[in-house]
This record gives C-alpha cells, sequence and structure tokens, in this order.
C-alpha cells in the first residue's frame, strides 16, 4: 500500500510538473499515468471522472487528482496526490517568482512558450479525440454536442449547458447505466 501511495504522489507530481498551460494541459498527462502506466482507471472511467470534474466549481486539475487519489488509496491517496498536484507548482512561485517577474519580458523566455503552445494544444487535442470515441457512442450524444456547440456559440454559460446536460442524461440514460 506505501508504494501505491508514492505512485500517485509521483504520478500527480509529474502530471504537474510537465503541463505547462495549467489545469487542462496537465488532462493528458493525468489520462497518461492513470491509464496506461499505472491501470488504476481506463479511459472511459478517466472520461467520466473529467466529466464530474467538469461540472464542479474550481480548477479540473486539483479535481481530478483528489478524486482519482481517493479512488487509488482512500483519503491519504487523495491528500497525496492534491499535494503532487499543488506544491511543485507552490515551490517554484516561492523560490523563483523573483525570476520570473524579472524575465517575464525577455524575448528568450517569449520563445520558448510560443513553441510549446502548440504542443499543448496537440496534447489537449489528443485527449479530446481519445475521450470522443467513448463519449459519443450514439446519435443522442451527438445531438448533445451539437446542441451544447450551439449554446456556447451563443454565449450560453458553460456551468448552465453542464446541467442541462445532466438533467437531459438523468432522464434519457437512467435505465441503460441501471442494466450496467
Amino acid at each position: 500500500m506505501l508504494r501505491r501511495l508514492w505512485d500517485v504522489f509521483i504520478a500527480f507530481t509529474r502530471s504537474a510538473n510537465l503541463g505547462f498551460g495549467g489545469g487542462p494541459a496537465m488532462i493528458p498527462l493525468m489520462q497518461n499515468e492513470v491509464v496506461k502506466r499505472y491501470h488504476w482507471m481506463n479511459d472511459e472511467e478517466f472520461t467520466d471522472a473529467l466529466a464530474v470534474g467538469n461540472s464542479l466549481p474550481g480548477p479540473i486539475a486539483t479535481k481530478m487528482a483528489g478524486y482519482i487519489g481517493y479512488k487509488v488509496g482512500g483519503g491519504l491517496g487523495a491528500l497525496l496526490a492534491l499535494l503532487g498536484t499543488v506544491v511543485p507548482s507552490l515551490l517554484a512561485v516561492m523560490f523563483l517568482s523573483h525570476l520570473i517577474t524579472v524575465y517575464a519580458h525577455s524575448p528568450e523566455l517569449k520563445a520558448m512558450l510560443q513553441a510549446v503552445r502548440p504542443v499543448v494544444v496537440i496534447l489537449i487535442a489528443q485527449t479530446a479525440l481519445g475521450m470522443g470515441k467513448k463519449a459519443f457512442s450514439n446519435s443522442v450524444t451527438w445531438g448533445i454536442a451539437a446542441v451544447a456547440a450551439v449554446l456556447l456559440y451563443f454565449n450560453v454559460h458553460p456551468a448552465i449547458i453542464i446541467v442541462a446536460s445532466m438533467l437531459f442524461g438523468y432522464v434519457v440514460f437512467k435505465n441503460e447505466s441501471q442494466q450496467r
């Protein structure tokens, strides 16, 4: 059990340290650790966790870490996953804040960030495509996605869309999920 808790801490520390661009950029890294490396979840379970995480307020990375850590190692697992997600950035900000302030406008730093942005977008797109294969299982789910896209186009708040889709899913898919 101790090894498993250590793995939880390391998995989320690795995701946080390599996740340039914040929480959404960390999702593919978390998925790699959780699904591919440690096999704590399969892709469908990870997608469900991400859906639940997106429906709750707060940063996605910490919600995912807390949930997955809890699933793997209970309360201590959740704490270690959260620490692994938050502590590296906290320490970096604390110890490097002066350097970040001094070099924030340097051409070298801007050049490096410009080069990493497309990589982050591709990582997020890869995760979205992988999750989409599971999420778009029938014509109803495609319809939900189309309606959500239209509502987002008309600037309907994402929280309203998420809650509405949850209620719709409860009504439409309730019997289907009871049969699983």
